[in-house]
Order: structure tokens, then C-alpha cells, then sequence
């Protein structure tokens, strides 16, 4: 099988190199999510440094009373109620009454009601304005800044969400694991791997320290950040987590390709041979490279069953080349009798006469000579026999043992035009001309 690598090559390009999807970023429609709670500045991803002072004013009552009845008229989805009394705090006249504080949280609540009814630019521009407020809480800052990368990263605005990200870093004095897998996801976009791979390792680190199991896509992400950096070892590595907390096909599939990266055959066979016999190779092509892997490691017998398995679930399709692979992989295994009705299958579906040529090696293996001769005379006058001239040399062999000796004798003859075969050709002339002289005396006699 020296060509095996090419038949599982897709591999490389498939399991291993597909763009990864990014993680959705989910913001609940909540009052909380966006930050905003009359009179209280809330934060997602950090507590306020107590190292810096900052004099926030004071949210008034007749504000706050203004702000509770918008709140509640857009907690009922009253948005035009609740865009009313916004407003008219914010007119000509009210706009100038209301200090930083109470404009970031009229802001703030304007963000909300825009990103309810999936406005993301309107969110974004209230957002804006809220942290451009003078002397607001230090929590309600770096909320407001991580609310605002997320939002860039919904719509796919990739660098100005990993800009706002890194101002958000820089105020922020415990930036969460899940805050590391974000910016490393926006740099991953940006097709900055080296910084992609340096947060999503943080990530992870974070959360293995804390005894917690990272998620899949982080695992997923490192795994590929590492193959772009043709890294095999920290690649195996996150298959090998990917493969022991989140099973599935193609981590299995892509952990078998590493190894074999590695040149390490028996951890390749071995690997696709535990995810076969766990049933998590559900796709027509893994289990036809499972057969190849088998073939390769010299267990043809197992590769036929996979095939021959794989065709009566009707998960691998019934084309002419897999039950060629299965009729060849039962020869290989000295189980003709099971190779036969393998290769006539994939004889008659085929378009030229190679398989026919085949076929007829199976039948004089399993002494069929009639048959032999009837397929290897199908596939020479259909043409696009390879090797000619050892078909011709499986002719004769089929002549000779039905002893058709004259026919035998112009199919050796025909074979030994070939300068590959003309030695065995003129062996088995020299031989049937023995044979003949061999009868004759017994004839006399």
C-alpha cells in the first residue's frame, strides 16, 4: 500500500485545517447584563480597585425616580414609554440638569432597550457615551467597556473589539479565564495566532489550576492554533484532552492523523481503532480510512469486515472502488472465496477492464480457471489494463491449467512483449513446451 497516504490526505486538509467557528458571544437581554440598575453601578468581570478614588456624584431621588419608571416600562417591553420618559430627561433643558453619573445611567438604559430589540448599533453608540461620562464608578466603567467588546464581536467587528478588550484589561484588576478566551478568539479572527494562542493557554491554565475542566472550544482553539504552528506534540496534547472529556469522532480521527504525522503507525492504527470500536466512526470516509489504516498495518482481514460492515449499514456508499478495497483486502487475507463475489461486484460497476483483469487473479486463486479466462479476456478487450502483460501471463496460466496449450502459448508470447514480463514469459514457455514433450512420451509409451 505505498500509496496509502494519498487516499486519507484529506485529513490534513479536512479535519485538521477547517476555519474554527468561532464561540457565539451570548449577552442575556437582562437589565443586569448591560449593566444597569438604578442607582447601583454593577460589573460582569470585575470588582473595583480599591486603589483608585474616584468622587462619582450622587445619583439624585428625582432622577433615580425618572430612571425606575423607564426601567420599568422597558422591563415590560413598553419601549415607547420607556424612550419617552429617556428623552424628556435628556432634552435641551434636562440634559444640562443631570450630572455624569446620572447621564451614564440614562445611557446605560438606552443601551438596554437598543440591544433588546437587537439594535447592536444603537446599543454600541449608548455605550459609548456612557463611559465618555466624566467620574463615574470605576465598576461601572469596566462593565460598560466589556459590554461593549462583546457587542463588536457579535457584529464581527473584530479589531475594535479586541482594542476595546485590551482597554478593558488595562482597568480591570481580575480578568477572568473567560475574558482570556474572548481576546484570544478576537485574535484569532484578526489572524494574530501568536497573541490567539497566548491568551487561550492562559485560559486554560486558569481554570486547570482551579480544578475546573476547560471548555471544548478552548481545547479546540489551542488545537488548532498549535497545527498552524506545525507544533505535533502540543497538538496531540489537545486532541488527547479533546478525546478523553469530549469524545467525538473527529477529535479521534484527527488525534489518528497526528501520530501519523509522527510517523508513529501503531499509535495511529491504534487510536482509529478505539474510536471504531466505541461505533464513533459514523461517516462513509472514516471508516473507509480505517480500512486503509488496517491495510496498512497488515490486518487485512479487518479491513474487509469495516468495509463489508460499513456497506451493509449503508454508511459507506457501493462504488466500484470500495468493494474493490474489500475484494483485495479479503485476497490479502488468503479468504478468495470471499474476494470473489467482492471483485465481480466491483468488476461490473467499474468502467474499464482493470478490475475485470484483477478479478480473473482471484478466480485462478481460487482455481477457477474458467471463470479466470472468461474475466481476463472481458478486461483486456474492454482495455485500460495497466500491466497487460500480466494479465496475459494470468491468461495463459488459466489456458494451461484448462489445457489450451495453443492459446496459452500466444498469451505468454503476448506477455513477453513486455520487457517486465519477458522473463517469466519465456519460463513458462520453456515450461509448456515440457509439459507437451512430457505427454507425448507418455503417449508413445
Amino acid at each position: 500500500m505505498q500509496n496509502l497516504s494519498n487516499k486519507y490526505v484529506w485529513m490534513r486538509a479536512a479535519a485538521l485545517s477547517l476555519p474554527l467557528m468561532l464561540a457565539q458571544v451570548g449577552i442575556e437581554k437582562t437589565s443586569e447584563s448591560v449593566g444597569f440598575q438604578a442607582g447601583v453601578a454593577l460589573a460582569q468581570e470585575t470588582k473595583k480597585d480599591e486603589r483608585e478614588t474616584r468622587r462619582t456624584p450622587a445619583l439624585r431621588n428625582k432622577v433615580y425616580e425618572k430612571l425606575a419608571e423607564a426601567q420599568t416600562a422597558a422591563e415590560a417591553k413598553d419601549w415607547a414609554t420607556a424612550r419617552s420618559v429617556l428623552d424628556a430627561m435628556i432634552d435641551a433643558s434636562g440634559k444640562r440638569e443631570l450630572n455624569s453619573y446620572e447621564l451614564a445611567n440614562v445611557y446605560n438604559l438606552y443601551a438596554f432597550i437598543h440591544y433588546s430589540n437587537e439594535d447592536f448599533p444603537g446599543a454600541l453608540e449608548a455605550y459609548r457615551n456612557v463611559i465618555a461620562q466624566p467620574d463615574i464608578p470605576l465598576a461601572m466603567e469596566t462593565n460598560t467597556k466589556y459590554t461593549i467588546a462583546q457587542l463588536y464581536f457579535v457584529q464581527e467587528d473584530w479589531k475594535n473589539g479586541v482594542d476595546m478588550l485590551l482597554d478593558w484589561f488595562a482597568v480591570t484588576d481580575q480578568p477572568s479565564a473567560t475574558s482570556h478566551v474572548l481576546l484570544s478568539q478576537g485574535y484569532y479572527q484578526l489572524k494574530d495566532y501568536d497573541n490567539a494562542l497566548a491568551n487561550v493557554k492562559i485560559a486554560i491554565q486558569m481554570e486547570e489550576d482551579k480544578g475546573r475542566l476547560p471548555k471544548e472550544q478552548w481545547y479546540n482553539l489551542a488545537r488548532f492554533l498549535y497545527f498552524e504552528r506545525n507544533d505535533v506534540d502540543n497538538t496531540i496534547d489537545m486532541l488527547r484532552n479533546l478525546v478523553t472529556y469530549y469524545p467525538k469522532d473527529q477529535y479521534w480521527i484527527q488525534l489518528s492523523h497526528m501520530y501519523g504525522e509522527k510517523k508513529e503507525e501503531g499509535k495511529q492504527l491504534s487510536v482509529m481503532d478505539a474510536a471504531y470500536v466505541q461505533d464513533l466512526l459514523s461517516k462513509g470516509p472514516e471508516r473507509v480510512t480505517m480500512a486503509y489504516l488496517y491495510l496498512q498495518g497488515e490486518v487485512p482481514y479487518k479491513a474487509a469486515q469495516v468495509i463489508d460492515r460499513g456497506l451493509k449499514e449503508k454508511l459507506i456508499d457501493p462504488t466500484s472502488k470500495n468493494y474493490e478495497i474489500m475484494g483485495s483486502a479479503y485476497r490479502q487475507a488468503q479468504e478468495v472465496a470471499k474476494a470473489i463475489p467482492a471483485m465481480e461486484i466491483a468488476a461490473d460497476k467499474s468502467e474499464d477492464g482493470e478490475l475485470y483483469a484483477r478479478l480473473g487473479n482471484v478466480y485462478l486463486d481460487g482455481d477457477k480457471f474458467e471463470e479466470a479466462i472468461a474475466a481476463l479476456e472481458k478486461g483486456l478487450k474492454r482495455g485500460g489494463v495497466r500491466r497487460e502483460d500480466n494479465a496475459q501471463l494470468s491468461l495463459g496460466m488459466a489456458y494451461f491449467n484448462t489445457k489450451q496449450y495453443d492459446k496459452a502459448r500466444k498469451a505468454f508470447k503476448a506477455a513477453g512483449k513486455d520487457k517486465r514480463s519477458e522473463t517469466y514469459a519465456k519460463q513458462w514457455i520453456k515450461y509448456l513446451n515440457s509439459e507437451l514433450e512430457r505427454q507425448a512420451k507418455l503417449a508413445e509409451d
